[in-house]
């Protein structure tokens, strides 16, 4: 018979779970829509030049994305902020808005509205989900962090998987529109669960407090330095291969979006066996291995999806996002295992930062070499090779397995 407390605590990952699930699922919408935002604002011919297929040039698509990622640095501030008026507050107010005005991108003119419009949302929702981990690592014991960190993992993904099936069935010209006036629906969510997620900030000691927002300690930024080297690499890779993904899928390869919708679908399947084999490989090997396995996993599978071919799209796209999941528990355990608490929630945004610049250059390589070379193969190694060798640095850093947090 399972213990009321047990019980409280399952429901309290639950929560947090499905607060993640909010949060991604405004966050992908940008991209599960693009390839269909591109063709709506853009001009698509019968032309074989990557332009005239997916409707804008790459560079047009990469600076889109581009300033979505770098919005997303403003999620630093919001994060940096709950280390002084608290998780719960912030986790709320970022959640909320930054559902409310992607939903109001539905009213969107034109591209560049659309990407302002994101670009607003962006940090809130950057915030929210950083927060939602933080919050889970420090809510749940050592024995219980990565599972708990897992099941946050599967939430956002599965509100990933959901922006990216609602926009296989609206399919029609203005069916972007109908996907991200559906963000209403998460943002009711958030009004009803965060509420009932504690406050998991211990009491900040004036002689501790940090004195400037977002400032880190000298002893720990050394640490902090590694931390976000790993995650620029990773943003490398997934900024471009996740941003151009519908783009390629759908105006490249010509599938039809009910058929991406369908391959998105099934890839929550081995999203679920990447997460199981994270958590394990975290909890028994240690998380700077997992992490290793995790990010060479992911650059490898992407270089496939882009490779050449509907197969390597398809296999290269579903065992990418096995590679993913794998890394992903391993990855939120080690950034918040790193850190003391009354910096965990600032070093988090720098993380995000970090996660950020990296896309940014990865965007801008892709993006560049597209349209010089026409093709997205070379393109995928420009941008996802150069940033691996940080791996290295982690052997560096403490492993954080079974650490009881302050």
């Amino acid at each position: 018979m399972q213990t009321p407390a047990a019980l409280s605590t399952r429901r309290l990952i639950l929560t947090l779970g499905l607060v993640a699930l909010a949060a991604g699922f405004g966050q992908f919408g940008a991209t599960s829509a693009l390839g269909q935002v591109a063709k709506a604002f853009g001009t698509v011919t019968d032309q074989q030049t990557f332009t005239a297929q997916a409707g804008l040039s790459g560079g047009t698509i990469a600076i889109g994305l581009g300033v979505l990622r770098a919005a997303s640095l403003l999620a630093l501030p919001l994060s940096a902020l709950a280390d002084r008026v608290g998780r719960h507050r912030m986790l709320f107010v970022c959640g909320v808005s930054g559902l409310l005005v992607t939903a109001s991108a539905a009213l969107s003119p034109g591209f560049w509205w659309f990407v302002a419009l994101f670009a607003l949302a962006r940090p809130a929702l950057t915030a929210a989900g950083s927060l939602a981990q933080v919050m889970t690592a420090e809510l749940t014991s050592s024995r219980l962090r990565v599972t708990a960190l897992t099941i946050v993992a599967a939430g956002a993904a599965v509100g990933a998987g959901c922006s990216a099936i609602l926009h296989g069935i609206f399919h029609g010209p203005d069916g972007f529109r109908i996907l991200f006036a559906c963000a209403l629906a998460p943002a009711l969510l958030m009004i009803v669960l965060v509420p009932r997620i504690p406050e998991s900030r211990g009491p900040v000691h004036e002689a501790s407090h940090i004195a400037h927002l977002g400032a880190i300690p000298v002893a720990l930024r050394g640490r902090l330095a590694i931390v976000m080297g790993v995650t620029a690499a990773v943003g490398a890779v997934s900024g471009p291969a996740n941003g151009f993904a519908f783009v390629y899928g759908e105006n490249i390869l010509k599938f039809r979006p009910q058929v991406v919708a369908l391959v998105v679908t099934l890839s929550a399947v081995t999203g679920v066996i990447g997460l199981l084999i994270g958590r394990r490989l975290a909890d028994r090997r240690g998380r700077r291995p997992t992490v290793v396995i995790g990010v060479l996993a992911t650059a490898g599978t992407s270089l496939l999806a882009y490779s050449g071919g509907r197969p390597a799209f398809v296999i290269g796209y579903m065992v990418g996002v096995l590679a993913a999941a794998v890394l992903a528990p391993a990855g939120a355990a080690l950034t918040t295992e790193s850190f003391p608490g009354e910096v965990r929630a600032s070093a988090a945004g720098w993380v995000g930062v970090a996660g950020v610049l990296g896309a940014l250059v990865g965007l801008a390589i892709f993006g560049a070499v597209a349209d010089a070379t026409g093709t997205l193969a070379w393109a995928a190694v420009a941008a996802f090779l150069p940033g691996l060798p940080v791996l290295f640095f982690l052997r560096r850093l403490p492993e954080t397995r079974g650490l009881a947090l302050t």
